[in-house]
């Protein structure tokens, strides 16, 4: 099948892609697929035209920005919906759900999972509660994912540090800011792959013993992303050692919060987890990083999915829910 690998890069003269474009072309053509490339800026023409040259049977969607619109993969899964494409991941409802932090937490609640009690700073100057806080609290864009705005500043322990930061995100990142309580505990990642009946993988714990004490333990884009940081160096991904009961605990609360906001296809639930056995959701993120070393493949492989399969029960995942949905209409 012709399927087309689309991807954003993040300047017009900067054609570099990001190294999970080609592993999963790769592994799509390991399959006996046929992948191309098609990885647009910020222009709307040269995307629909690409889609439409490309004609492909699936679109293996890895867009996580449009231009300098960090929310623009909402419009683009829009736009998928509109040209009539199958593609992997979730539709811009769903995408819409998980990006808004402050929203996803009210859906958690519905279905009584728990998360940190939060409140969100709008740029407009509105403040909106979701429980009495108490510092220190960890302060993030509302909406950005990919550890955006988010470094060793992002904890606070005072009110006066919490506003400094608040408007730091209004001015830098045009977004709003959302507050929520620090939970001490160890962080866990737990991949779920599926539709009707999603799958969760081990866990995956973030080891934060190698960062010098005094900074905080949390995973900020210097962890993620800048290599040879003390905050790259000092942290690590790992297959999670936990008791049989935690495991549970955690795969039951990472179906339970995938379910709440619709996931499709693929995706990662993030969790604090206290001494006490205290488990909190910190954040689901649907159509979560594919790159080989990432936490979801990793997961994936500890559960006998090796990587070229994981690539392919994704786009099966994705063919049947779009066979489903067509058979749907015609029912109707």
């Amino acid at each position: 099948m012709r399927v087309t690998i689309l991807s954003f890069i993040e300047r017009e003269d900067d054609q570099r892609l990001d190294p999970v474009v080609e592993q999963v072309a790769g592994a799509l053509r390991a399959s006996g697929h046929e992948p191309a490339l098609l990885s647009v800026h910020g222009d709307v023409e040269k995307l629909v035209s690409g889609l439409r040259d490309s004609a492909p049977g699936l679109v293996f969607n890895l867009m996580e920005m449009f231009g300098q619109n960090l929310l623009g993969d909402v419009g683009v899964t829009g736009l998928l919906e509109l040209l009539e494409l199958p593609y992997t991941g979730c539709g811009p409802g769903e995408s819409y759900l998980q990006q808004d932090k402050a929203l996803a937490k009210k859906l958690l609640a519905f279905d009584q999972i728990r998360y940190p009690d939060f409140a969100v700073f709008a740029a407009d100057s509105t403040l909106e509660t979701g429980g009495n806080l108490r510092l220190p609290l960890f302060v993030k864009p509302l909406r950005a994912d990919a550890s955006i705005g988010i470094d060793g500043g992002s904890l606070v322990h005072t009110a006066t540090d919490l506003m400094k930061r608040v408007v730091q995100i209004h001015e830098e990142l045009h977004d709003s800011a959302l507050a929520e309580e620090y939970i001490e505990g160890r962080e866990f990642y737990v991949g779920v792959l599926g539709n009707q009946e999603p799958t969760p993988f081990p866990p995956i714990e973030m080891d934060f013993s190698r960062l010098d004490a005094e900074k905080p333990r949390i995973a900020d884009s210097k962890a993620k992303w800048e290599k040879g940081t003390p905050e790259y160096e000092g942290t690590r991904s790992v297959l999670a050692d936990v008791s049989p009961e935690l495991l549970a605990k955690l795969q039951q609360a990472a179906l339970a919060a995938y379910r709440a906001l619709r996931v499709r296809d693929y995706g990662r639930v993030d969790f604090r987890v206290t001494d006490s056995g205290e488990i909190y959701v910190i954040e689901v993120n649907a159509s979560c990083y594919l790159e080989r070393s990432s936490e979801f493949a990793t997961a994936a492989r500890a559960a006998g999915i090796k990587y070229n399969d994981l690539i392919e029960r994704i786009v099966q995942l994705a063919l049947e829910r779009h066979d489903k949905q067509l058979s749907n209409v015609t029912l109707k």
